[in-house]
């Protein structure tokens, strides 16, 4: 089956693989600039990923558009997209007034117990974009814990900039992410 320009999308799948040896290669050969490199290939990445949700949409949730989703789908679509994408399965929920915390227990950047700090760079650029994308407003992700340094999930938090930033500078100054979104 070929292709048409209609329906072509940006979607591309690499594999687990290729996105673990790009994280070693940059952290081994390019390690002052590969955090910035990740979150920013991620971040291009996320229109075609939200480009491929909006194409997945209609056969498996019945609209076809991403507006017309209820809030209360969202938590079960988007499992299911990203379990169906390779990404692994999250689950969805606001945290605080401000966030929005998504979890994976077997999220496809994470190599469990391998690092000292959150890994997902590259997911967080690619969440940014595609939350971006669907909320129709600039947001931030962030990933607060991370099954590469141990931890039992990966949980991205997504915000305004502002509120992440804010949220950023009380983690620095010791207080949980938690406690900085009053959740």
């Amino acid at each position: 089956m070929t292709a048409s320009p209609g329906n072509a999308t940006e979607g591309l799948t690499i594999g687990r693989a290729a996105l673990r040896q790009l994280h070693a290669s940059l952290l081994r050969d390019a390690s002052d600039h590969a955090v910035t490199i990740l979150q920013d290939a991620g971040f291009a990445a996320g229109a075609g990923v939200y480009q491929a949700f909006c194409a997945w949409l209609p056969g498996h949730a019945g609209v076809t558009r991403p507006e017309d989703l209820d809030a209360a789908q969202l938590d079960s679509v988007l499992t299911e997209f990203f379990q169906a994408s390779g990404w692994g399965a999250v689950t969805v929920g606001p945290l605080g007034g401000a966030a929005l915390a998504l979890d994976s227990t077997d999220w496809a950047e994470a190599e469990p117990g391998t690092a000292e700090t959150a890994m997902c760079f590259f997911s967080s650029g690619m969440l940014a974009d595609f939350l971006g994308r669907l909320s129709g407003e600039p947001v931030s992700v962030m990933e607060v814990e991370c099954r590469s340094k141990g931890d039992a999930r990966c949980r991205f938090l997504s915000a305004s900039p502002e509120t992440l930033n804010a949220v950023y500078e009380e983690m620095s100054g010791g207080r949980g992410y938690e406690e900085a979104l009053g959740g």
